[in-house]
């Protein structure tokens, strides 16, 4: 099972910045008790790598990936560090020449339907569509992926996407995934409030598993 697969199948993301690296673990506890074994550590943060390392290799159940990777050089940190999977709000050339060369999943950043033929020619299996609100919401990805839905490309909505919004876009069956960062937010990990940020993510895991069960339902009836 590719790791993209793995990630649709979770079908949502915490999206986390983080300060401490001693935070680390307890975070990732929060939520595997949660029921949601997957955690996109930012790259915005000078504790990062160490965040990612740190869950790679004590809690390997969790699915670790790392965000804002914006050069070379970080796809090598991170894939060292042992993440499992890396995006970016945007998208290069060399960059994705990299992770390729490291055998690293990626998933760029696309916000035109110009920077998803770039994804598609590097043979991307999923793409970060960002920021998803800012630009125009599920009516604009509907806009930009039509032509292209024939190669089975999957997006991964994130910047905006919330609880309450986050069926709206599921409800699009190329969107794998949603990201976002009100289930770990940095306040709430710089405070150490884990019970919140699992019952935050055990919401989040009911939302997505209630509605993925009423679309199987609907496509059967």
């Amino acid at each position: 099972m590719s790791v993209f697969v793995e990630v649709a199948n979770l079908g949502v993301v915490p999206v986390i910045a983080i300060e401490d690296a001693a935070s680390a673990l307890p975070l990732a506890d929060a939520l595997l008790d949660a029921g949601l074994p997957i955690a996109e550590i930012t790259l915005r943060t000078p504790a990062a790598l160490n965040v990612i390392e740190a869950i790679a290799r004590h809690r390997p159940e969790m699915l670790v990936g790392a965000g804002t990777v914006l050069t070379e050089q970080q796809v090598d940190a991170v894939a060292d560090a042992g993440a499992r999977y890396a995006l970016s709000p945007g998208i290069d050339a060399a960059t994705l020449e990299r992770a390729s060369a490291r055998n690293l999943p990626f998933a760029p950043g696309i916000a035109s339907a110009s920077e998803l033929q770039v994804a598609l020619r590097a043979n991307c299996e999923l793409v970060k569509f960002f920021p998803a609100m800012a630009v125009g919401g599920v009516e604009m990805l509907k806009a930009i992926a039509g032509p292209y839905l024939h190669t089975g490309i999957g997006f991964n909505p994130t910047g905006g996407v919330s609880l309450s919004n986050m069926a709206d876009w599921l409800s699009y069956s190329p969107v794998r995934a949603v990201g976002g960062s009100w289930i770990a937010s940095t306040k709430d990990i710089a405070a150490g409030n884990w019970a919140e940020i699992s019952s935050n993510a055990a919401e989040a895991v009911a939302k997505a598993q209630e509605f993925r069960g009423q679309s199987m339902s609907e496509s059967k009836s």
